[in-house]
């Protein structure tokens, strides 16, 4: 699936379920949200947890979890990026630009 494919399937999924039109500082709440839900899985998988509420999760469970915390921050920016009129593919492009262009100016 490529980038376009992901932005559309996400819009038409949350305009079926009717949180298409929730505002973007909403949904940036949304997007910090599942980020913190990300970095507790990164820090999951690197050093474990050790809460006494929660039972033990095997490596491959943990990064089961991890790649649908980052399923979730993706989601959330691509419903952001289409809420401006942004293609996740055009944001991609200007961002491998700047990138290219800041770090062979370096070198």
């Amino acid at each position: 699936m490529n980038l376009k494919e992901v932005q559309e399937w996400e819009k038409q999924f949350y305009e079926k379920r009717g949180w298409k039109g929730l505002p973007p500082y909403i949904r940036v709440g949304f997007l910090m949200e599942e980020m913190g839900e990300v970095s507790r899985a990164v820090r999951a998988y690197e050093i474990g947890r050790d809460h006494p509420g929660e039972s033990a999760e095997t490596k491959d469970e943990i990064r089961q979890n991890l790649s649908e915390e980052i399923g979730d921050a993706l989601s959330n920016l691509a419903i952001l990026a289409d809420l401006y009129h942004l293609s996740l593919e055009d944001v991609v492009s200007a961002h491998r630009s700047k990138l290219t262009k800041r770090y062979q100016e370096q070198g």
